[in-house]
């Protein structure tokens, strides 16, 4: 299946490589106009292959009472973060590639600020499992935020061919239609999520305290996954 999304997404990123490549030799812009959509099935598919913290988003989702509605944020959040980063990066190369570029399609600094703030917010759901504290009205969409500092690297592949060539805004106008690919596979992870919460609600409406410690223990172990997860990363790197 991986291997599958790998080969379908080299075949679109081929062909976008020849689209910009017309684009460059004076070819006319509605060609590529009529090209753009396959980036929103390129975006949903590489959304699809490991990373773009769907298992972060997941975790946070399932140990908060984030409602579906605005777990969407959530992801539309990370969505959005993930490729306007790498966008920017790619913009604005000269200037940061010696600060955040270790390597090709990678951006360590910006790694390790993700997953510092994401250990944080895991510290922070610990905390409130332990009866202090109480959910803020926009943590979700600042979970995503974090969470979505990492750039996305096809996008800075994308980004990096387009500038080479001389045409910056077909990267930029790809790299849109990709985000709404991948908010469209992040808001499906979310939305299952959400509703794998929910269903455990139904089952305990009528055991209230048994649910009300469950919950905490959810939140509890959502917390310290994603604290884990972010001290160890941090230390490995």
């Amino acid at each position: 299946m991986l291997q599958t999304l790998v080969d379908f997404q080299r075949t679109i990123y081929l062909a976008l490589a020849d689209q910009i490549k017309l684009l460059a030799a004076g070819g006319g812009w509605l060609a590529f106009f009529s090209f753009l959509p396959m980036g929103v099935v390129f975006g949903a598919a590489h959304a699809l292959t490991p990373g773009h913290s769907k298992a972060v988003l997941a975790t946070y989702l399932a140990g908060s009472d984030t409602k579906v509605s605005r777990g969407l944020l959530a992801s539309i959040a990370l969505s959005a973060t993930h490729v306007t980063i790498a966008v920017l990066i790619a913009v604005l190369s000269l200037p940061l590639v010696s600060l955040a570029l270790g390597s090709v399609g990678r951006a360590p600094v910006l790694e390790d600020v993700s997953r510092a703030l994401l250990g944080v917010i895991g510290a922070w759901m610990v905390w409130r499992a332990l009866g202090h504290g109480h959910s803020h009205q926009y943590e979700g969409e600042v979970v995503g935020f974090m969470a979505g500092l990492i750039p996305c690297p096809l996008t800075l592949f994308v980004m990096t061919f387009a500038i080479s060539r001389g045409v910056p805004g077909a990267g930029i106008l790809f790299a849109l239609t990709m985000m709404v690919g991948v908010a469209l596979t992040l808001s499906c992870v979310a939305v299952l999520s959400i509703l794998f919460r929910e269903r455990l609600v139904h089952l305990f409406d009528s055991r209230p305290r048994l649910f009300d410690q469950l919950s905490r223990g959810i939140e509890g172990v959502a917390g310290l996954v994603l604290a884990g997860v972010a001290v160890w990363q941090v230390t490995l790197n």
